[in-house]
């Protein structure tokens, strides 16, 4: 009975934090919007005599601009591998908070995989290259290119697949921590690459930090 009981209580503890976590995500005010970040990355999409890194130059000054105190420092910019249901890409993380993230990411070869299925919406705007997605419950893919914003929803899951020298802006709403189990298996259990883990865990620590901090200005703390 005693096992019966400790069961029933974490059942009701992890229901009652859920619920408090959905109505604190469905009632918070969050410094950026989705709709926003796509339509910044969009003007520097597919530009012609220009490469991906021009334009992620032109994209961080310009966020940097609207969002000032939000974003990571040129010296705490870096790129990091990811591994992940099976593909392999890179990421550089601009901003990181608990119910928000905005990266840059991209592959220089092909690659594809799972998509990973999240607690939180993810929205991809191509800048180059092509990425291709089919859908839970489809028998068609789609072939997104250079200006398509791709929404991956709450609670979806996908097979994606991106060409060599795919490159994006992302951003992500919900609960950010969620997504980490997803992003860290793959180097946890199958490369084992603990120095990139070291700096996926890092930089996101840095990332919370600088938001604590420019709250904390915000509230005349310092």
């Amino acid at each position: 009975m005693s096992v019966v009981k400790t069961s029933l209580k974490l059942l009701v503890v992890t229901v009652l934090v859920v619920l408090l976590l959905r109505y604190w995500m469905a009632t918070k005010q969050y410094v950026f919007n989705g709709e926003d970040v796509a339509k910044l990355a969009k003007q520097y999409a597919g530009e012609l005599g220009q490469d991906h890194e021009q334009a992620f130059l032109k994209v961080v000054v310009e966020l940097r601009k609207r969002y000032p105190g939000h974003i990571l420092p040129d010296e705490d910019l870096q790129w990091v591998f990811v591994n992940a249901g099976g593909w392999m890409g890179s990421m550089c993380l601009l901003h990181a908070s608990l119910t928000e993230y905005v990266l840059l990411f991209g592959t220089a070869v092909d690659t594809g995989g799972h998509s990973g299925r999240y607690w939180a919406e993810i929205s991809d705007t191509v800048i180059s290259g092509t990425f291709r997605q089919w859908k839970e419950g489809t028998t068609k893919s789609e072939l997104y290119y250079p200006g398509d914003t791709i929404v991956h929803r709450v609670g979806e899951a996908t097979s994606v697949q991106w060409s060599a020298g795919t490159w994006m802006v992302e951003y992500g709403r919900g609960f950010i921590p969620s997504t980490l189990g997803f992003a860290l298996a793959d180097t946890l259990f199958s490369t084992q690459d603990f120095l990139t883990m070291f700096y996926t865990v890092r930089v996101y620590v840095k990332g919370l930090l600088l938001e604590a901090s420019t709250l904390l200005e915000g509230a005349g703390v310092f």
